[in-house]
């Protein structure tokens, strides 16, 4: 499964629109590596979402590490168990 459809999914990001836009910036990477929105995702690989709303503020940074790779839609209730916030 593609990145971006990965956070979509998980709900980590809400549009997958938005999710390929940070991935264009550089703010998502897979295991520590910037990654390009069509990568694959696999169990156990860590995604890290670098985030600061504007430029003046600090960014943040949260890794999760992925505990599941869905096939076709997932409810809302299900949605976090796909993933664990590691820091």
């Amino acid at each position: 499964m593609r990145v971006d459809k990965f956070l979509q999914l998980s709900r980590l990001v809400k549009r997958r629109s938005a999710a390929n836009a940070l991935c264009g910036r550089g703010n998502v990477l897979l295991n520590n590596h910037p990654t390009k929105a069509g990568k694959t995702v696999n169990i156990g690989d860590r995604i890290t979402i670098i985030s600061a709303r504007l430029p003046t503020e600090e960014a943040q940074e949260l890794t999760y590490e992925i505990l599941e790779v869905p096939t076709g839609n997932v409810s809302k209730a299900r949605a976090t168990t796909l993933y664990r916030l590691i820091e």
